[in-house]
Order: structure tokens, then C-alpha cells, then sequence
């Protein structure tokens, strides 16, 4: 043996997770792969291909057969580097054009049997909040900075100190709906320039204000569209270093833009095809944003969604989960007697756990999502107690949720919400990720958690045992104790009714 084959001998191999993120944006597709080693991210490989998927969405939210084939020819591409991963290991999310497509299922689906992995498709703050994370895991900044990013269908406002995001916000502009509605037939006028720029300021009016007392110490602007106008920002000959941004800059972009006339004739080389066609759009959105928070330079950072993607896998992998943050804030927020959810959740799990195995209850979010669901079902207290499934799902749909997937968080609204009562089952949503079984059988655990809790006493349910069949759940109480305790026993047999609307029988002994 020579001394290269011996040289790493005596080193000791660390632990090492491979992961890989997905970025299914309305412009372009990112596929990132990582390797988690010692608590450090370290990038292994990148992917971009561009897609255009906005370019599809009709007026009315239909994604176009056709954008629909080209992003599942991406995905071919991109399933090639995925091959061999664990399922836990790659995260695939979906941003403005699917969370908007009315048809976004067909797509979804379809990709299913391309890529083998769960497909989230998550809000517009969450977007966000991801993107903030992918900064500051990757750059450092002193006192609190504002994140803007640029995609195709929207573009994300983050300020945030350190590691922790402060507000977050999606608005509905991209570089290309906005190529679509204000420079569609690729001209470069005046006239063009200043509708788009107006309309963008409209739409920022939803949070200058608010941005601009919060306030920051520096500006960080993360995708293609904020690079390359940095490039092109730049004097004569252009390098591939990116520089500060300025109004001024924006404002002489925009003027040799103009003296072009189109977008075939922009000749400069950092152009390439695909972005010549959007970053005109791309330009009077971050024209807009300037003049709106009155932005005085602006950095360009190389991170974005599909880091903070990564960041918060590692996160998940090694620290604690930032959903957990984020039900401890909402139950301090909506006052949630937290004694009584624990009693909930406790009851709710060791149910779960007798029935996962005949209920098939195998998908890796099923435990999670029933406890988050046990902890906060009774959010809506603090409106009325009268309804309070009702109250508390809106609040669950509706308020921000970090951490949580679009699809996690309209899964906890849909338990919360037939937690007591008559089951609508009508009104239980179509899930992306989730069999109409499963969610069924979430529901009926939630149920009973919370009807065997209905005195909002500890030690008050005895030991029970639990005969979980494939459509059928059986408990056995000691014997006696359900006579002395005629309402409950009533309560459990009017509960057996409601379980038929869930397609499972419940049988109490």
C-alpha cells in the first residue's frame, strides 16, 4: 500500500446526510443537492432549467396543456439527479403558479409519477420566510435587512434580524405575468415602462408603510432577475461580479432599454435568451419596489428559496422544529387552555398509535399533523365557544403558519373543523398529499381525543383498551365505569353516528 492509499487511514468518516430541494417556480425549476455534515450545509450540486409555467395560467387560472408538458419534461430531466434518494431526504416545493392553477392537481399528479417524492405546495409568506432563510444562513448582516426576491408569478418582501424572519409578504407581480400584460409583443417603450412600474406600485401600497417604519439597515435581493440586472447595471465591460444596485442605475437601464425598442435588439452578452424575455418585466417590479420603500442600494445575494429549503431540513434534522414556534405562539395568542390540549393530544396519539397499523396510517406526517391539530383545536375559543370547530378552522386556514406547507395547514383547518358535530364530508378538501382515507381517520382520532376530554379533567379517562380493525375501532372500558357516567356514554354512542359519515364503524364496551 502506498502512502495515498493509507494517507486517510487514521481519519474517522462523520456522519454525512444527503439531501436535495426542489424549487418549482413560475419562471424556472432549481433543483439543488446538498450534503449535511456536521450541522454544515455544503452545496454538491445545481440544476436550473427554465420552464416559464406562469406564461400558462389563463385568465381564468387554468395551467395551458402545454406548460403543463413542458414542466413535466423538466422534471425528467431533474429526476435523473434524485435517483437513489430516500424519500425523507428530498423536499419538492411549488410556488405562485400552482398554489394559483385551478388545475394545479393534474399537474401534481402527473409529476407523482415522475418523481417519486411529496410535491408542497406552499403560501406566498411561507415562500418568503424560506427565502429569508437560504440568506441569512449564507450571509451576515448587522441589525435588520430587507429580502426582496423576483420570480416569475411573485416576489417576496422578508425584513428579518439574524436568523429570524420579522414580517413576511408575497405579492401577486413577476417578471412573467408582468411580461404577459405590459410587454407582450417584446417592444420596449416608454409607455410600457411606466404602466408596469405604476401597477407594481400599486401593488406594493398593500405594505410600504408598514416596511418602511419597521425599517432596515441594509437591502439583500436574491434571484436571476436581481442578478442579472446587476450585471447589466454595471460599467462597460461587464464582469460577473455583482455590484450594489441604485435608483439611478435602475433609471439608465431603463432609458437604454427604451433607446432599444425591443428585446431583440438588447445585445448585451450576460443576456441570454430566456432571460431577455423577462427581465424588462423584471426591471420596472424592482423600478417599483425602489421608489415605493425608498430602497437606497440594494445587494445581490446568491441564496434563495431552494437553500432555505435545505437549511430548514437541517433544521428539522438537528434542531427544533419551527412549527413547534409557531403552535406556541398561536396558543399564546388565542389564549388555548393548554392543559386541555395536552390532555387532547395525549389521548389523541395513544389512539393513533393502537390504530396505525390496521388503519394504514403510514404517511410521515399523520402523527405529526393530528398533534399539532390535538394542541390548537380549540384556537377559536377566544371568538365564541359556540361553533368553535368553525372558528377555529378559519383561524388555522388563514393566520400565518410558518413551518407549515400550504397543504399541512389546510389539513389541520379540515381536522380542526370536524373535530365535534356532524361530519360534512362534502367539505373535506382534496389533498395533494393526503388519501381521503387517511384524512377521514385523522378526523375520527381528533374526535375522540377530544369527546373522551369533554370534562376537562386529568386522570379522569381510565385505562382502556383499543381493537382497531380495517374500518372499525372498538374500546373497552373497565367494567361499570361507562354506566356511572350516562352522558358520556350517551355522547359515545351519538359518536358512533357521526363515525358513519366517515365511512367507520365505532363500537364502545
Amino acid at each position: 500500500m502506498n502512502q495515498h492509499e493509507s494517507a486517510f487511514d487514521s481519519v474517522s468518516p462523520r456522519d454525512v446526510t444527503k439531501v436535495a430541494a426542489l424549487d418549482m417556480g413560475s419562471n424556472s425549476f432549481h433543483l439543488v443537492v446538498a450534503r449535511i455534515n456536521a450541522g454544515s450545509v455544503q452545496i454538491l450540486h445545481r440544476v436550473k432549467q427554465k420552464v416559464r409555467l406562469a406564461e400558462g395560467l389563463d385568465d381564468n387560472d387554468i395551467l395551458s396543456q402545454e406548460a403543463i408538458e413542458r414542466g413535466l419534461q423538466t422534471l425528467k430531466i431533474v429526476a435523473e439527479s434524485l435517483k437513489g434518494f430516500e424519500p425523507d431526504s428530498v423536499r419538492i416545493v411549488a410556488t405562485h403558479t400552482l398554489r394559483k392553477a385551478k388545475n394545479a392537481k393534474d399537474f401534481i399528479h402527473a409529476a407523482k409519477e415522475i418523481l417519486p417524492y411529496p410535491i408542497e405546495v406552499i403560501s406566498g409568506t411561507e415562500e418568503a420566510r424560506l427565502i429569508y432563510s437560504g440568506v441569512a444562513h449564507t450571509s451576515h448582516a448587522e441589525g435588520q435587512q430587507l429580502v426582496v426576491d423576483i420570480g416569475g408569478g411573485s416576489t417576496e418582501f422578508v425584513i428579518g434580524e439574524g436568523l429570524s424572519p420579522l414580517i413576511c409578504r408575497s405579492l401577486q407581480m413577476g417578471c412573467v405575468s408582468y411580461t404577459q400584460r405590459f410587454f407582450p409583443d417584446g417592444k420596449l417603450t416608454s409607455k410600457a415602462f411606466k404602466k408596469a412600474v405604476i401597477a407594481a406600485e400599486q401593488e406594493l401600497e398593500l405594505i410600504e408603510d408598514k416596511y418602511r417604519r419597521l425599517g432596515w439597515q441594509q437591502c439583500i435581493g436574491t434571484s436571476g432577475t436581481i442578478r442579472t440586472l446587476c450585471l447589466l447595471a454595471q460599467p462597460e465591460p461587464a464582469t460577473n461580479t455583482e455590484t450594489s444596485l441604485t435608483l439611478k442605475a435602475l433609471n439608465q437601464l431603463t432609458k437604454q432599454f427604451i433607446d432599444a425598442g425591443h428585446i431583440d435588439k438588447l445585445t448585451m452578452p450576460i443576456l441570454s435568451p430566456d432571460r431577455k424575455v423577462v427581465i424588462a418585466a423584471g426591471l420596472a417590479i424592482l423600478t417599483a419596489i425602489f421608489k415605493a420603500l425608498k430602497i437606497d442600494t440594494l445587494q445581490y445575494s446568491s441564496a434563495a428559496l431552494r437553500e432555505g429549503v435545505l437549511y430548514q431540513m437541517e433544521d428539522e434534522l438537528h434542531h427544533a422544529d419551527i412549527r413547534g414556534r409557531t403552535a406556541g405562539s398561536l396558543a399564546t395568542r388565542y389564549d388555548v387552555d393548554t392543559t386541555q390540549a395536552t390532555l387532547v393530544l395525549n389521548t389523541s396519539l395513544r389512539l393513533m398509535d393502537q390504530c396505525a397499523k390496521a388503519w394504514k396510517l403510514k404517511h410521515k406526517d399523520c402523527r405529526s399533523m393530528l398533534g399539532w391539530a390535538a394542541l390548537l383545536h380549540e384556537v377559536g375559543l377566544q371568538i365564541n365557544s359556540r361553533g368553535v370547530q368553525r372558528h377555529s378552522a378559519y383561524i388555522l386556514a388563514n393566520v400565518d403558519m410558518p413551518g407549515f406547507t400550504q397543504e399541512q395547514q389546510e389539513l389541520l383547518a379540515t381536522l380542526v373543523r370536524f373535530h365535534r358535530k356532524k361530519v360534512r364530508v362534502t367539505e373535506i378538501p382534496v389533498f395533494y398529499q393526503y388519501d381521503v382515507n387517511l384524512v377521514k381517520r385523522l378526523i375520527a382520532l381528533l374526535r375522540l381525543g377530544a369527546l373522551l376530554n369533554i370534562k376537562r379533567q386529568e386522570d379522569f379517562i381510565p385505562d382502556f383498551t383499543v381493537d382497531a380493525q380495517k374500518h372499525a375501532l372498538s374500546l373497552t372500558f373497565p367494567e361499570g365505569w361507562l354506566e356511572g357516567r350516562p352522558i358520556l356514554s350517551a355522547d359515545l354512542e351519538r359518536e358512533s353516528d357521526y363515525w358513519k359519515a366517515l365511512d367507520l364503524t365505532l363500537t364502545v364496551s
